[in-house]
């Protein structure tokens, strides 16, 4: 992963490959023109202060995320001067925002793949500011090419990724600016396991591959594990995870993280989907659905790195995180429409779609999770394509029984950079549910299909329990180009929101 070194030096006299400067279009009622932003002083003046007329010349507009590489002044150890946009510029008496300078420096960070050290000049007011840099310029140089001949020279497509990011104008001596940067190193370095995971191809991550990466990580970071094969599955009753993993020769496991806290006295359970690969089971999903459906099991690869890195952070609540493992297939022993499960809770499920299967390892795992009556369970799953047609490729949905969680939620993911949308549950919903023959069908009505979700796995919280759930499926996996700090392919959405609200419960903040 790429080095983080917080500097002081200045940037002329700094020895790397570039420097990194921030650029943004000024106000309509200014110039309008290109405004170079705070931390660049030294670099504007080492061109006479006219960077942004040079920059300008080069068609630089100071649009996010845009690039623009040039000369470095003369005097400068770095060759190359990064001009990296920063959007419109903030309204007097504010500051950059947070997702802005993230989003920056991970363009900057992806741009100079193949540098071995960058130098970020980027605005940092605060320690806040340095945090969002380093997780921007971390998570912007994450590459996955393991699975490329290139991979066996430490190259990303071609090159190495970027070596070191120094970043300056933070204060390496401040303890406020080390711990939000130890804080970005941690939370940066679970995200993109989550990646890694998501990315890695279900040949090679079936059930138990995946536990077998979550006991090593928890054995690493002093998390109790557990893991249930298929054996303890059937002993303790888990219809709804074996129903769905009975087609493949790749057995199911539930894993069950444990991280505690002696100063603890909130407990939170986070409850991941882990279909490892879905090919819709007998309800086989149509040619051109297939090709990503390795990255099913993002919402437990979320729940597995939030577990960590809160470990990894020392957070004073104790956070279990449950992965429901299996792998969808079609074959003679497969899961039937038609077929009925009984279900951990011991309700029973009419299956009468095999490709709506999330809902059933999930309800397994909520069920088994309520039973330690935790503080609030956040379950999170790339759960239905009706998300998707509600709220596009970039947004993730989020329903709970309780309103004031689900905006604490909302709220707790606008601040960390993850955009979401609060859905209702509507209680209308629930009787196109109904079945004749068991307590309940895994489908109901098409149209809101994405809430209906929602509704089934409500049924299996525990009574009393506060619970939210996180529908990820349009921005867990990006089949589009990369942009700032997020790349193509597994994205790790959801970490950095469980993170955070497991921050802000240890605080105290959610009440």
């Amino acid at each position: 992963m790429t080095a983080l070194t917080l500097s002081t030096a200045a940037a002329s006299g700094l020895r790397a490959d570039a420097i990194v400067v921030g650029v943004a279009k000024g106000a309509a009622s200014k110039s309008g023109g290109l405004v170079v932003a705070p931390g660049a002083e030294a670099v504007d003046k080492a061109y006479d202060g006219k960077l942004a007329a040079v920059l300008e010349t080069l068609g630089a507009s100071g649009g996010e995320g845009e690039v623009t590489k040039l000369p470095a002044p003369s005097g400068f150890k770095a060759p190359v001067v990064l001009a990296v946009g920063l959007g419109p510029v903030p309204e007097k008496d504010e500051s950059y925002d947070a997702e802005a300078l993230r989003r920056a420096a991970g363009a900057a960070a992806r741009a100079l793949a193949g540098a071995k050290k960058a130098a970020f000049a980027l605005p940092v007011g605060d320690s806040g500011d340095a945090g969002a840099i380093a997780e921007g310029a971390l998570l912007g140089a994450y590459s996955f090419d393991a699975y490329k001949e290139s991979a066996q020279e430490g190259k990303t497509n071609g090159k190495a990724p970027l070596g070191e990011v120094a970043l300056l104008g933070a204060k390496p001596r401040d303890k406020a600016f080390k711990a939000a940067v130890e804080r970005a190193v941690a939370v940066t370095e679970e995200l993109n396991r989550a990646r890694d995971l998501v990315n890695t191809p279900p040949n090679d991550l079936t059930p138990e591959a995946f536990a077998a990466v979550a006991s090593a990580a928890a054995k690493e970071h002093g998390i109790k594990v557990q893991v249930l094969d298929e054996k303890a599955l059937v002993k303790g009753g888990f219809g709804g995870i074996l129903g769905v993993g009975a087609g493949s020769e790749a057995p199911p496991r539930l894993v069950k993280l444990s991280y505690t806290s002696s100063k603890a006295d909130k407990h939170l359970a986070f409850v991941g989907k882990g279909i490892t690969y879905d090919s819709g089971g007998i309800s086989l999903k149509p040619a051109g659905h297939n090709e990503t459906m390795k990255c099913d099991m993002a919402g437990a690869a979320a729940v597995f790195a939030a577990v960590v890195a809160a470990a990894r952070l020392g957070l004073d609540v104790n956070v279990t995180g449950w992965l429901a493992l299996a792998e969808n297939m079609p074959s003679g022993s497969a899961t039937r429409p038609g077929d009925v499960l009984r279900m951990y809770s011991g309700k029973t499920v009419e299956v009468l779609n095999t490709d709506a299967e999330g809902r059933l390892v999930l309800a397994d795992a909520i069920a088994k999770a309520s039973e330690e009556s935790p503080d609030a369970i956040v379950d999170v799953a790339t759960l239905t394509g009706a998300m998707m047609l509600a709220l596009g490729n970039r947004t993730f949905g989020i329903m709970a029984n309780d309103d004031a969680f689900r905006t604490s939620i909302h709220e707790v993911a606008e601040e960390v950079g993850e955009p979401s949308w609060p859905m209702p549950l509507p209680s209308d919903l629930r009787k196109g549910m109904d079945s004749s023959t068991a307590d309940i069908a895994n489908m109901g009505e098409r149209m809101g299909g994405g809430l209906v979700a929602g509704l089934f796995l409500q049924e299996f919280v525990g009574e009393g329990i506060t619970w939210a759930h996180l529908d990820i499926a349009g921005p867990a996996f990006n089949e589009a180009g990369a942009s700032g700090y997020t790349p193509k392919g597994g994205t790790g959405s959801a970490v950095r929101t469980l993170v955070r609200l497991a921050e802000r419960t240890a605080a105290g903040d959610l009440g």
